[in-house]
């Protein structure tokens, strides 16, 4: 990603966060995840934080949705953007990968298969990730959004 293409997500963030009288710090930082470019944009706020994630995360996601309409034009494909705040995003897929974790254990244990609560494409991603390297179960996203959850499923072996 090139460095106009940085200071344009950077500073949409920064304006949008502003414009709702946030007072917060925004930083980025470029990885990769998944084999793709990634970039992603943390916000620091001392306070405002539930209102900038919303419940269950849906004013960050809408955030991050504004902020990459915003960035298309012109951003070379194969990029992405993560947007989180007070490293919310960050805690909630280590929560949701606990959760999977236990799930696989029941799922080994019962030889049945057993449904997730609905997360976001962000959460399904991590977990689907992480179970992926387990040779005795597979996992596979049903539903449609905002109920999507994974299921995990004993694999006979």
């Amino acid at each position: 990603m090139n460095p106009e293409q940085k200071t344009l997500i950077l500073e949409a963030t920064q304006t949008i966060v502003q414009s709702m009288n946030v007072d917060c710090r925004v930083e980025l930082k470029e990885d990769v995840q998944d084999g793709k470019q990634a970039v992603t944009v943390s916000i620091y706020t001392p306070d405002n934080a539930k209102f900038l994630i919303g419940r269950n995360g849906q004013n960050l996601q809408a955030l991050e949705h504004i902020v990459r309409a915003i960035c298309s034009k012109g951003a070379s494909p194969g990029h992405t953007i993560l947007i989180d705040v007070n490293d919310y995003r960050k805690l909630r897929a280590t929560r949701v990968l606990e959760v999977a974790k236990q799930a696989v254990l029941r799922v080994r244990n019962s030889r049945r298969a057993e449904a997730l609560m609905p997360m976001s494409a962000y959460e399904r991603r991590v977990v689907h990730t992480e179970l992926a390297s387990l040779p005795d179960v597979a996992t596979e996203s049903i539903g449609q959004e905002p109920q999507r959850r994974i299921i995990i499923k004993p694999l006979n072996i």
